[in-house]
C-alpha cells in the first residue's frame, strides 16, 4: 500500500528516494540508497530482509535490471514484492508482482523509476512521474518531494496515507537528507514542512562534518536564512 519514486540526479550525481505509504515507518522498511552507486525502494508486502541485498548488488554496480532479478531470486514470495531500481549507469528497472493489489504498476523514465500500489489508479504514477520531469532544474530531494506530492494530489491510495521518507545522498557516505514521517494524519504535508525546515541547512551539515569550528546550527541558520529570528534559539 505504497507509492515511491527512486531516481538519480545527472547533474550533481544525487540518487534518492521519496516514498508515502498507509502503514507507518515506511522510512526503515523499503527505501535503501547507496552513494553514487543506486537507489531502490522495496514494497508492497515489504521484506527489509531484501534491503542488505539490494545494498550489495548496487555496490556491485551492477545494472538496474540484474539487480532486480537477483532480488527476486533471493525471495520465497516475489508475486507479492514491487520492486524499482535506478543503478549507477542512471538506467532503470522495476518490477510488480501479479499479487499486488490493484491499482498498481511502475513506470520507468530517464533515470526514475515511479510505482505503487493498491492506489486510486494509473493516474497516481503518472502524475508524480510528470511532476518528477517537470522540475529538472530543481534539487534532487525538492523533485522527490514534488513527485510525492503529486502522487497525492492524484488520489493517492483510498485508504489515505499515514508515514512518508525523504532520502538523498550525495557523494559522501552520509546522507545529505534523511527525513522520516512515521505516523501521521498528513504524512505528505509534515515530509514537506520538514523539508522546507531542512533544505537551507544541508550545506551546513556537510560543511560541519568536514570543518568541526562551523557555528552553532541556529547561529548559521541566522547568518543564511533570511527571516530567521531570535525567538527560534533555544528550539531543538
Amino acid at each position: 500500500m505504497t507509492y515511491s519514486i527512486v531516481a538519480r540526479c545527472p547533474r550533481t550525481g544525487e540518487y534518492g528516494v521519496g516514498i508515502a505509504t498507509y502503514s507507518p515507518n515506511v522510512g526503515i522498511r523499503c527505501p535503501v540508497v547507496v552513494p553514487q552507486r543506486g537507489a531502490a525502494s522495496i514494497q508492497a508486502v515489504a521484506n527489509p530482509l531484501l534491503l542488505p541485498i539490494a545494498r550489495r548488488l548496487m555496490e556491485s554496480s551492477l545494472s538496474a535490471r540484474k539487480i532486480v532479478d537477483e532480488l527476486l531470486s533471493s525471495d520465497p514470495y516475489p508475486q507479492s514484492r514491487q520492486i524499482i531500481v535506478v543503478d549507477v549507469y542512471g538506467h532503470a528497472h522495476g518490477h510488480t508482482g501479479e499479487r499486488n493489489p490493484a491499482w498498481c504498476g511502475h513506470h520507468l523514465g530517464e533515470g526514475y523509476a515511479v510505482a505503487g500500489n493498491v492506489l486510486a489508479g494509473a493516474g497516481v504514477v503518472q502524475a508524480m512521474a510528470s511532476a518528477f520531469e517537470a522540475s529538472e532544474t530543481e534539487p534532487l530531494a525538492e523533485r522527490l518531494m514534488r513527485a510525492v506530492e503529486a502522487g497525492r494530489d492524484a488520489g493517492g491510495q483510498p485508504e489515505g496515507q499515514n508515514s512518508s521518507a525523504l532520502m538523498v545522498y550525495g557523494e559522501h557516505p552520509f546522507p545529505l537528507v534523511d527525513l522520516r514521517v512515521d505516523l501521521h494524519d498528513a504524512p505528505e504535508a509534515e515530509l514537506r514542512r520538514l523539508w522546507d525546515w531542512f533544505r537551507p541547512m544541508v550545506p551546513y551539515y556537510v560543511q560541519r562534518a568536514q570543518t568541526p569550528s562551523v557555528p552553532r546550527w541556529w547561529q548559521w541558520r541566522m547568518d543564511h536564512v533570511p527571516g530567521w529570528v531570535a525567538r527560534h534559539l533555544g528550539k531543538g
